[in-house]
């Protein structure tokens, strides 16, 4: 497989951030998954969509702890 080169291209990239947490005797879960179409991967650095997008997601978890966090305490 190694000398083979892949000739597909994205059209839908995805990510998926999930965190739990315990506050007195609950536990909180959130998910956050997003989904994004690439109309055209010219001159586009998958690389960096990838890295947008789990920050994106990864953000939206971490806000939603947070407000979970100063409720509840």
């Amino acid at each position: 497989m190694a000398d083979y080169v892949p000739h597909g291209v994205p059209t839908e990239i995805s990510a998926t951030s999930r965190s739990a947490i315990k506050v007195r005797d609950n536990y909180y879960t959130i998910e956050v998954t997003e989904k994004r179409t690439i109309t055209s991967t010219e001159g586009i650095n998958m690389d960096k969509e990838y890295k947008a997008l789990f920050d994106e997601v990864n953000s939206v978890v971490d806000d939603q702890i947070q407000d979970i966090v100063k409720t509840f305490r």
